[in-house]
């Protein structure tokens, strides 16, 4: 704040302070004028100077300091700290105690303030007060201070004022020091303490008079800290009534004032201080905080000085509104200063070891008990890897090296082996025998090792699929009407449809610390106020400039005068009727049009520069209409060296937030949507002036994440009509051919199967649908992430066991075309009913481990995933078989698919070969591929030493990448990429200097009994060093570790100060301080300071007093909702103590402040003797990312669990088992070690993709898996002559028998799917669906068909019989020549 002219000069000049009328009013700082040379000079003028020309007189205003904590909080708390350290960079002089300001800019001042503020009483009466305590004198010799000697004074009384508005000034007086009246005596000793009862003294009563006037009014700020209070009292009192004052001051320049009296007005002294008083005195004051602002001390009695000469500079500096002379402080020299000696009185550190003067840790850092270094685990690196990864390269190198080691040797001696074994041949010169031809019996050596046992579990799953199989086929019409029926049942649990859109409910557990704590925040201390926030940005030319101008400013005014008169659409709505109002009528909106009253009349086209840089250096003195500081750090971004170079404005409007479903949140929600209209408009209008302006509303962020869902919808139904595409021409294209097609097109319209593929795509909807319906009706509700997902997951599965389905039973077609068609559909399903059955219960299992989780949004998604899935996996073998014995009936009777009414007569007769046509048979060219060219050469023995040494490579590179995956989900991934918001968050992670709030919130702690007192207190003596006070200070000290800012605003010091009877203007009873005649007295002990009933009364009082001028500490508006009160128990339930982040400008800066915080609340806990806990807005959101790691490795390592243990059970091979798994475990380290080179965070969404994962890598593996433990008969004696045996025959016959099944129905169907997302308009499915998915399609394909028959045929278990291929079937085939599987000899035999 700062004083008219007229309030300083009365101040300075009388004794009584009863009359002043301070006044707030804008000042723009200057550099301090330089102070002239020590040496003794002598001014008589003649005539008194022109009076300096009144100022703009001051309309009289309540001025409140003190901004409600949460509306201080709403980005961080506006501290005088950090308001008043804005400019002082360069310079902390700008003003004595952060008000005064130099005399050579006071015109350009009184030419550009605006209407000036008055208060009834002020902090900048201060301003000019503390130096009137100087000038005092008596009438004097005219000479200078020639005489330096004890005993001896420089200045005495008053003399005059040099102008009608000057301040008074001292008169230069060398006498002797003089014996005080005793009524002076006794005034000086109340003022300033026993020393001084029997000592002669240089000041008169007149000059006690101010000088208490004036120590009243500093004693608020500066009485947190005695030792503090003590150096500043005991240096002023010496300044004035010294009687040595000639040894350390030294007048140098003189105003004649009166020819007459001969009265010389002393213009200019020298103020010797040593150094060690001097920084003793500056460090005792250094770390002091004022009120509940949390700002410093220093910023008021010091301009923000940085060290003691700064200090002591501002003190003395002659300014406008401030000194009314020049006081320098030169450093002490002998040389300069012959027979003077500084004054070096005895100081008090703010530490010191009498309790009496000792500080508490809150303002001393001295007496603050040091913090324990923080243990928490970090990351431990190797150079510049994380051990992790040092860890696994090492392990590979070692592994690579053996491997090499191990190739050699077997070469080596195989070499040697051969050789011997020639020159053997060669000794023995053997003839060859006719019985070696006896080998050709066996026609193939694989056949040796075929299976001969069964596996009972297999041959039961066979049986019962085929008897399923075989009564759907038999009646399909009943089989299609139940399975409608049922899900039709299932589907009416849509009537509960509900979508959950609430973040909180979505990401946080109901149960979870963070819900319980942000419901208990809410509930006690009412929901978080709403914000609208605007970014003016001047970045659109090729360089980034400065914001500000006239011009910029006259539109701006402009633009906020609509938005206060804007009336929403629907209900006319205003700014007015819904807007925060601490105090008055008066909205609170955080702007730079706020330091100008928000009338542009006062921003003058010449002055306005100086006006602000004045604001924001004492944002106190230019106060908004809502009467709070408006801190600079969140007006202003891309600041440089002055604000007026800014690059971006940033003004907020604040409005009341309101329980969800009231009428009052609608009306908010109702006006913020014509605000975001209005908003676009103004954008296009800062377009044409150069600017770029972004902007938030509370309603924008959940209105861009449902323009996410709509957009993605359509991705959706592309995705499934191309899936349906691909599904109907691939499953037509194993039975029509090119040959048959050129032959008879009209077998085009009879063997397509568009009718399959529409019941496919149909049975995928139809199991979504009943999943839904189920789990809504169950009262689980529906995410965005199971709408967006679950229709691919779904497709993705269901498409690819369609395809299994179709290529078996055409198989069967042609192996057994005699049989009915019930039968060949039950031969088919028995064969492929338990790789099914394997890959469903697998996926299943997967997606259902993840309803363990307490994540709602993970934990809706594992149920209706799972119920999806299984639902989609029982209609495939029962509504489908069905469809598929119809569509076979209408392929014999030659039938136009889609129109089974319509018969070809033109096509071939299909019932001649199993309704396959001519040329049915025919071997495929993917087919024919993998048998003769991929699986001989992935199984030769080179190949595999090359294949695991690459793989495991990969895995290798893929764990070492784990510690780069970062945790978190930046909200602009979140909302499509053209929204609007994307500026907006750039520009607030680029601009906002300035962190959010966090609240340590105390419950049920009984804080009307001492011992909770000192638990909570920090400004006291006896508050514990470990305290919540004390601890906190502490870290907001260290805020690389605890990413604490600012002081903590403590509403128990500033009650207890508030009953401080030397603050004479706050508590006030009968016309007398309330504490006044207490015994025993208030003091710094805590001790006779209030408890129960009593402590309540008093605290009531409190809550309910102004924030005034001349009081600071009143509750009302600093906490009036910061605690809650209850009378008839005599506690508080509930409080909290508000502080600030350091700015955080990464997800990964979020998560560390929020541990950060849990850390110290749990550190505080140990001490204060009830649960603390701490609060932000946004800890909500982050509270997954203390466990998400753990949880991510539980929920795989649960499902790979699961994959073992169901391989095991269905194969009947541990071994296989372990292989499989060991494959889909490699798979899924790679997809992970692929999000960290993708840029793909860990958070719930990708956790959910990494659930997904699991099981899609099982379904790559489980038929490979099941085709090499029961492999077929018939192709496994067409292995390669005498080059696979045992399992490497094994891993031969799956890879031919169903891998181009799983290359044409697994992989490139995924492919298909995961393409279409490539087009979406939203960051997150682009990121967190395409990238994934992209690698999950890339990895899980070559694990599957790569490494799986590799590891098979080196480590899988024991094979088992196929009971489908057991019996006399290789003579029916041959004897009706089934070329698919079996061809001419010679063409297998040419391998």
């Amino acid at each position: 704040m700062r004083l008219c002219a007229r309030c300083a000069t009365s101040i300075a000049a009388a004794p009584s302070v009863a009359k002043l009328r301070p006044c707030i009013t804008v000042v723009a700082p200057s550099a301090a004028p330089p102070s002239p040379p020590p040496s003794l000079r002598r001014s008589q003028r003649a005539t008194t100077a022109p009076a300096t020309p009144p100022p703009t007189p001051c309309p009289s205003s309540q001025q409140h300091l003190g901004l409600p904590s949460r509306l201080q909080a709403l980005s961080s708390p506006p501290t005088h700290d950090a308001a008043l350290s804005f400019q002082h960079r360069d310079s902390p002089r700008r003003g004595l105690i952060g008000v005064l300001a130099p005399a050579d800019r006071a015109s350009a001042i009184r030419s550009t303030a605006p209407t000036m503020r008055c208060a009834s009483g002020g902090w900048g009466v201060i301003a000019a007060g503390l130096l009137s305590i100087l000038v005092g004198a008596a009438v004097a010799d005219p000479d200078l201070t020639s005489k330096h000697e004890k005993g001896r004074c420089a200045i005495r009384g008053h003399c005059g004022k040099q102008g009608f508005f000057g301040s008074e000034l001292p008169c230069s007086d060398n006498g002797l020091a003089e014996t005080p009246e005793a009524e002076a005596r006794k005034k000086l000793v109340g003022i300033c303490g026993d020393a001084w009862a029997d000592t002669d003294v240089c000041c008169n009563e007149e000059q006690l008079e101010a000088l208490e006037s004036n120590f009243k009014r500093v004693t608020p700020i500066i009485n947190a800290c005695p030792a503090c209070k003590e150096n500043f009292f005991n240096m002023f009192c010496t300044f004035t009534c010294s009687p040595d004052q000639s040894l350390f001051i030294n007048v140098t320049d003189t105003f004649l004032k009166d020819e007459k009296t001969n009265k010389y007005l002393v213009t200019e002294l020298d103020h010797l201080v040593s150094d060690s008083y001097g920084s003793g005195f500056f460090d005792s004051c250094k770390d002091v905080k004022f009120g509940a602002t949390g700002g410093k001390a220093m910023d008021f009695i010091g301009g923000g000085a940085k060290n003691y000469t700064q200090f002591l500079d501002f003190l003395g500096e002659k300014k406008f509104l401030g000194s009314p002379f020049q006081m320098n402080f030169p450093r002490p020299s002998e040389d300069e200063f012959p027979k003077m000696t500084p004054m070096d009185k005895k100081f008090h550190p703010c530490n010191s070891t009498d309790e009496k003067y000792k500080c508490a840790c809150l303002d001393c850092e001295g007496s603050c008990a040091s913090l324990p270094e923080v243990t928490e685990v970090k990351q431990c690196y190797v150079g510049l890897l994380p051990c992790l990864s040092f860890a696994v390269i090492i392990v590979y190198s070692v592994f690579l090296a053996l491997l090499c080691i191990a190739v050699a040797g077997h070469v080596a001696y195989m070499k040697h082996s051969q050789s011997k074994n020639e020159r053997l041949r060669l000794l023995q010169d053997l003839e060859p025998s006719d019985d070696e031809d006896e080998g050709d019996i066996v026609h193939n050596v694989g056949m040796l090792d075929r299976p001969t046992k069964h596996y009972f579990i297999n041959t039961w799953c066979d049986r019962m699929f085929s008897r399923l199989g075989y009564v759907c086929a038999r009646f399909p019409v009943i089989t299609i009407s139940t399975t409608v029926l049922v899900v039709g049942l299932m589907s009416l649990g849509w009537i509960r449809f509900q979508v959950e859109t609430d973040p909180v409910r979505l990401w946080v557990a109901p149960n979870s610390a963070a819900a319980q704590e942000k419901n208990f925040f809410d509930e006690q201390f009412g929901p978080f106020f709403r914000a609208e926030q605007v970014f003016l940005v001047n970045d659109t030319g090729t360089t980034h400039g400065p914001v500000l101008s006239y011009e910029i400013l006259d539109w701006w005014f402009g633009v906020e005068d609509r938005i206060r008169r804007l009336k929403s659409l629907d209900n006319g709505v205003t700014l007015d009727q819904i807007c925060f109002k601490p105090i008055g009528d008066d909205c609170v909106v955080q702007s730079i049009t706020g330091y100008f009253q928000n009338d542009f009349a006062n921003v003058k086209p010449k002055g306005w520069e100086k006006y602000l840089l004045g604001c924001t250096d004492n944002p106190s003195s230019c106060l908004p209409s809502f009467q709070q500081p408006l801190d600079p750090h969140l007006l202003f971004g891309g600041v440089n060296e002055s604000i007026l170079d800014a690059q971006a404005i940033i003004v907020t409007w604040v409005v009341n937030n309101h329980p969800e479903g009231t009428t009052e949140i609608k009306r908010a929600m109702d006006w913020e949507n014509s605000m975001r209209d209005q908003m676009l408009v103004i954008q296009q209008e800062a377009h044409d002036r150069g600017l770029r302006l972004s902007f938030n509303t509370e309603v924008s962020l959940e209105q861009e994440l449902n323009k996410t869902t709509n957009t993605d919808a359509k991705i959706v139904v592309i995705s499934y009509i191309i899936m349906f595409l691909y599904a109907s021409l691939a499953l037509g294209s194993t039975t029509l051919t090119v040959r048959s097609l050129l032959r008879n097109p009209a077998n085009a319209f009879v063997q397509s199967k568009f009718m399959l593929g529409i019941v496919g795509i149909l049975i995928v909807l139809m199991s979504v649908s009943a999943s839904v319906g189920l789990f809504s009706a169950a009262g689980i509700k529906v995410t965005l992430i199971i709408a967006e997902v679950i229709p691919f997951l779904v497709l993705a599965v269901g498409v690819d066991n369609i395809f299994l389905i179709v290529h078996e039973f055409e198989r069967v077609n042609i192996s057994h075309p005699e049989g009915t068609i019930p039968e060949r559909v039950a031969r088919a399903l028995g064969r492929m009913g338990p790789s099914i059955l394997l890959s469903a219960t697998t996926e299943t299992t997967a997606f259902a481990l993840g309803c363990a989780v307490g994540m709602p949004a993970v934990r809706n998604f594992a149920a209706y995933a799972a119920g999806a899935v299984f639902i989609n996996a029982i209609l495939q073998v029962t509504m489908f078989v069905a469809v598929l014995a119809l569509n076979q009936q209408r392929v014999e009777s030659n039938r136009a698919d889609c129109f089974p009414c319509v018969k070809v007569r033109r096509a071939d007769s299909s019932y001649l070969n199993g309704g396959m046509g001519h040329g049915a048979g025919e071997e495929g060219g993917l087919q024919k591929f993998i048998r003769k060219t991929y699986a001989p050469a992935i199984l030769g023995k080179k190949a595999k030493v090359g294949i695991i040494a690459v793989f495991f490579g990969i895995f290798t590179f893929g764990v070492a990448l784990f510690p780069k995956v970062e945790l978190g989900l930046d909200q602009r991934i979140a909302i499509p990429s053209d929204s609007y918001l994307i500026p907006f968050f750039n520009d607030l992670y680029d601009y906002f200097d300035a962190g959010p709030p966090v609240y340590f919130v105390t419950k049920e702690l009984n804080v009307t009994a001492r011992e909770p007192q000192k638990e909570l207190c920090g400004r006291f003596s006896t508050c514990r060093q470990y305290g919540l006070a004390n601890v906190l200070d502490a870290e907001r000290k260290r805020p690389e570790v605890s990413y604490l800012s600012g002081s903590a605003a403590n509403w128990l010091d500033d009650f207890l100060f508030w009953l401080n009877p030397e603050n004479v203007a706050c508590c006030v009873e009968n016309d007398k301080p309330c504490f006044a005649d207490r015994n025993p007295p208030w003091n710094t002990t805590l001790s006779g300071m209030p408890e129960g009933e009593e402590f309540i009364s008093w605290l009531e009082k409190w809550i309910e007093a102004p924030t005034t001028a001349d009081c600071p500490l009143g509750g009302a508006a600093g906490y009036s909702n910061a605690l809650v009160i209850d009378e008839k128990r005599l506690t508080i339930p509930a409080s909290h103590f508000r502080t600030s982040h350091t700015p955080l400008r990464s997800q990964e800066d979020f998560i560390a402040a929020y541990a950060a915080a849990r850390r110290i609340a749990n550190e505080i806990g140990k001490e204060v003797d009830t649960e603390v806990f701490p609060y932000s807005k946004f800890y909500i959101f982050f509270d997954q990312y203390t466990s998400i790691v753990r949880l991510a490795g539980a929920l795989i390592g649960s499902a790979l669990a699961a994959t073992l243990l169901v391989t095991t059970i269905l194969l009947g091979s541990i071994q296989t088992a372990l292989v499989v798994t060991l494959v889909v475990g490699m798979t899924v380290s790679a997809i992970i070690g692929s999000m960290a080179v993708l840029g793909v965070s860990l958070n719930a969404v990708s956790l959910v993709n990494l659930i997904i994962c699991v099981g899609i890598s099982v379904e790559f593996t489980a038929h490979i898996a099941r085709a090499f433990t029961f492999p077929s008969r018939v192709t496994m004696e067409r292995a390669p002559r005498h080059r696979f045996r045992g399992r490497d025959a094994r891993a031969w016959t799956a890879m031919v028998n169903v891998a181009s099944s799983v290359i044409s129905g697994i992989m490139i169907t995924k492919i298909l799917g995961v393409f279409v997302l490539a087009f979406t308009r939203s960051k997150i499915f682009e990121i967190y669906y395409f990238r994934v998915w992209t690698a999950l399609v890339v990895w899980a394909s070559t694990h599957s068909l790569i490494l799986l028959p590799v590891l098979l045929s080196l480590f899988g278990g024991k094979g088992y019989v196929d009971p489908e291929s057991d019996g006399g079937l290789e003579q029916d085939l041959r004897n009706r020549q089934y070329p698919a599987l079996l061809g001419d000899d010679e063409d297998w035999d040419s391998d």
